[in-house]
């Protein structure tokens, strides 16, 4: 229970720091205040006691819904016994990388304490989730749906649904997170998952339909490490959004949603009244885990029957020919007005080129995951608050090569530096057997190509440079590599990550700095004024309410 002098100190801070923000973004558009308390739990997902992690009481986590420039004030209390941060997978934080609640930009909540961020989904529309960024605690839980509608006058390239559901899916352990945690930092693998949630639960969940009517499922992998394949027994999905962008709508028996991605699909009762199978399965993987739900018909005759339909398991050119198959609705509307196609990014010169290279091994005897042979290592203060605070010694600008070395694994906490709005080519390059997934926060980029085999310039050859697909989440097939284009228009410190949990945990993941001189609001915002402050910057002091 939060005392009444702690209360009025908090809601004094927040308005103070909502006052600050108003003054830079403008007050017109609309605020949403939030208070979660982030708790231990008992959770039987998977028929076992666990210790999961609740916010306000709920697994998974309650669902943020907000509009285009909506500003959304979220007040965190920390009711762990350990330290906490929520990390906002895909909304971009356009000029205030301070609050994107990963460690290299926040300074985590201590136990009994509270952290209000203060955020702004500027220009954006779409289906995104958020998630617990610290020590493992994503196997617990924590996590939830966060969607943002287009404003209202705005077309959607689509009829309004009859409704429109979160569906979070994800591999799950029986283990509690602090075991695979201790497993992690003893330097061992983490062994195969025990099974599949939809919406934290094992089987049995359940979406009531009405027939003849259309809706929308906004579809997540929040797990830890598989790709999952979707599927309705008995229906077809269509695909009309991906983390942000309207799609050409492409109908699809079932879909591969690899972890750390997002999709929007319709799904119409167009069928016999009776229930009918959702079914959750891991793709490249053996043995293969299978979790079903129901699709409910309000005027059912009859439970699910039936065999489970199967789906696709190790077929690697079928999830390859899928994913080429996702393309921008260039004439769709996106967060403004103007049509998607407006911004013609294949006509614009890229002036630099970033590869990226996962690798796997032992440094010390221990398990680690490195990018361009660095595994990364946290440094004992934010980065971002670092760099603000102009503290010498926490990073270096660089200590990541723009390619691969080939040299063995080594420990350091990997930074690129980057030019404020530049324009440049990644290109992410798998060549061990397992299906990676990366993810950038701050922006969407353009997934111009992906193929099997080995990157070269030539490569560009096969670039789609018309209707590429603007998301945040990529998958790189094994032995593939993947190539986007993004356009670096957000100043800030960014986190570019795997979405294999253990694999970010143990290394594989760096920052990038997106720098300007400037000091104008309009390229950054300052530091907030409730920013917590840790590591050698304890004790100084944020910018003061103007």
């Amino acid at each position: 229970m939060v005392g009444g002098a702690v209360l009025a100190s908090v809601l004094f801070g927040t308005i103070s720091c909502v006052a600050l923000f108003a003054s830079i973004v403008g007050a017109d558009d609309p605020y949403r205040f939030f208070t979660w308390n982030v708790t231990y739990g008992d959770i039987w997902p998977l028929g076992v006691r666990q210790q999961g992690i609740l916010i306000n009481g709920q697994f998974p986590g309650p669902d943020i819904y907000s509009q285009t420039n909506d500003n959304l004030i979220i007040n965190v209390f920390n009711s762990l016994d350990e330290p906490f941060l929520i990390s906002w997978d895909g909304i971009q934080n356009r000029r205030n990388s301070y609050e994107d609640g990963v460690f290299g930009t926040t300074c985590p909540i201590p136990p009994g304490k509270n952290f209000t961020y203060i955020l702004q989904v500027k220009d954006q529309i779409g289906s995104f989730y958020y998630f617990p960024s610290l020590g493992f605690q994503k196997a617990a839980g924590g996590f939830g749906g966060f969607r943002i509608y287009s404003r209202p006058l705005i077309p959607v390239p689509f009829p309004t649904p009859a409704d429109d559901y979160t569906v979070l899916i994800g591999d799950w352990y029986k283990a509690n997170h602090t075991t695979l945690r201790e497993t992690l930092d003893a330097g061992h693998k983490l062994p195969f998952p025990d099974g599949i949630l939809i919406n934290g639960r094992g089987s049995g969940t359940t979406f009531t339909v009405q027939q003849g009517k259309t809706y929308r499922l906004r579809i997540s992998n929040v797990g830890l490490q598989n790709s999952l394949n979707f599927r309705i027994q008995g229906h077809t999905i269509t695909l009309v959004e991906v983390e942000g962008t309207h799609t050409l709508q492409t109908v699809y028996s079932s879909l591969d949603v690899h972890v750390g991605q997002s999709y929007s699909v319709l799904v119409t009762a167009d069928q016999p009244p009776m229930d009918y199978y959702i079914v959750v399965s891991t793709r490249f993987t053996s043995p293969i885990l299978t979790t079903t739900g129901v699709l409910h018909y309000s005027n059912s005759g009859s439970p699910v029957s039936g065999p489970i339909p199967g789906g696709p398991t190790i077929q690697i050119d079928w999830s390859l020919n899928q994913a080429r198959s996702i393309r921008q609705n260039l004439t769709a509307s996106g967060p403004r007005p103007n049509p998607q196609g407006s911004y013609h990014y294949g006509l614009v010169n890229t002036t630099r080129t970033i590869r990226l290279q996962n690798s796997a091994g032992q440094v010390n005897g221990k398990q680690r995951y490195a990018v361009n042979s660095v595994s990364f290592i946290p440094a004992d203060t934010p980065l971002k608050i670092a760099d603000y605070f102009k503290i010498e010694g926490v990073f270096r600008v660089g200590s990541i090569s723009d390619y691969p070395t080939g040299g063995g694994i080594y420990l350091d906490t990997s930074l690129l530096g980057a030019d404020y709005r530049a324009f440049i080519e990644i290109v992410f390059e798998n060549t061990e057997d397992i299906v990676q997934s990366w993810h950038l926060d701050g922006y969407n980029f353009f997934v111009v190509g992906m193929d099997g085999g080995t990157w070269s310039p030539a490569s560009r050859n096969q670039y789609n440079l018309r209707d590429a697909i603007f998301r945040c989440t990529t998958q790189v097939y094994p032995n593939s590599w993947t190539a986007v284009y993004v356009a670096l228009d957000n100043a800030g410190m960014w986190n570019l990550r795997s979405e294999f949990w253990a694999r970010q945990y143990l290394g594989q993941q760096l920052y990038l700095r997106v720098y300007t001189t400037s000091t104008s609001f309009r390229d950054e915002f300052p530091i907030p004024k409730n920013a917590l402050l840790c590591g050698r910057a304890q004790g100084r002091r944020t910018r003061p309410l103007l």
